[in-house]
């Protein structure tokens, strides 16, 4: 019998679909490290799948990654009617559409830092959501390379020890699990244009990445991501303690990547859930302290 695996699913212009046990599967790792987050203490919020362009460019994203962005706008009804939808190529014209004022964006962390704009927080704020991402891509591959995909996010606001332990006992919890999963992950240090390349923090960033990728074979699956006081800044978020700028950090996990690597290394949907199911226990056994998994 042929197993129907991610990469076998079918795609469209990088939406593919998922069956019955795919749709298990993400939703296992989704409360999986949903519950990692829970653990530490991060109250689990719900963000919009669009956001404002306006406060997209205001934290510099069409600038440092605008091969990735994408907008969405609603039909100019009046032009509409002498522009209609171009049957031949698929597709609205440009002239049929209002001037794009809302954007998807490629990371569900933009959101959280949005939400708590001119907020005063607790030098331990920890905040967990999984949303839809968007990113415009050269090519599409099956989950590894989407043009929608679904990220849990764990994301830490507050004091610069808070956001830099964050990262640490996340990093650990990661490689603990990849490990009980039997999945060789290889950490490297990521080159996302984060920072204006002229910038002084940019020079920082070259010299201490400001992001760590966990790769299964040539495919990032997750991620630790260190932005310093950068949103802190843009957004006005302070600290209730000092009254200076939030610090912030994010744990990232691309659901499907992680589907794509777990069918990929133990062959088939029902493998690969038991292996997941075995690791989360393996792991919550051997787990001390808050950041300890709750399935």
């Amino acid at each position: 019998m042929t197993v129907t695996t991610p990469e076998t699913v079918g795609e469209t212009r990088g939406l593919p679909s998922l069956g019955p046990e795919g749709t298990r599967l993400l939703r296992l790792l989704d409360d999986t490290f949903e519950g990692w987050g829970v653990a530490a203490g991060a109250r689990p919020m719900t963000m919009p799948p669009l956001l404002p362009a306006a406060d997209l460019a205001k934290l510099d994203y069409y600038d440092n990654f605008p091969h990735q962005a994408v907008v969405a706008t609603p039909l100019d009804l009046e032009r509409r009617a002498t522009t209609p939808f171009d049957t031949t190529a698929g597709r609205f014209p440009s002239e049929a559409l209002e001037p794009a004022a809302l954007g998807l964006p490629s990371a569900s962390c933009y959101a959280v830092y949005l939400d708590h704009q001119g907020t005063r927080v607790a030098d331990d704020t920890l905040v967990t959501i999984c949303s839809w991402c968007f990113r415009k891509e050269t090519h599409y591959e099956g989950m590894r390379r989407q043009l929608g995909f679904r990220m849990r996010e764990i994301v830490a606001i507050g004091s610069r020890e808070h956001a830099e332990t964050h990262l640490a006992d996340f990093t650990t919890r990661i490689q603990a699990f990849a490990a009980a999963l039997d999945l060789p992950l290889r950490k490297e240090a990521a080159c996302d244009p984060f920072f204006d390349k002229g910038s002084s923090k940019a020079v920082l960033q070259r010299l201490t990445p400001v992001k760590y990728e966990f790769l299964y074979e040539d495919l990032a699956i997750a991620s630790v991501n260190t932005h310093r006081n950068f949103f802190g800044d843009r957004c006005g978020i302070t600290l209730a303690s000092t009254g200076g700028p939030a610090f912030t950090s994010c744990v990232a996990f691309g659901l499907e990547r992680w589907l794509s690597a777990l069918t990929r290394r133990h062959g088939s949907w029902e493998s690969a859930t038991r292996a997941v199911l075995d690791a989360s226990r393996q792991v919550s056994a051997g787990a001390s302290g808050a950041a300890g998994p709750v399935i």
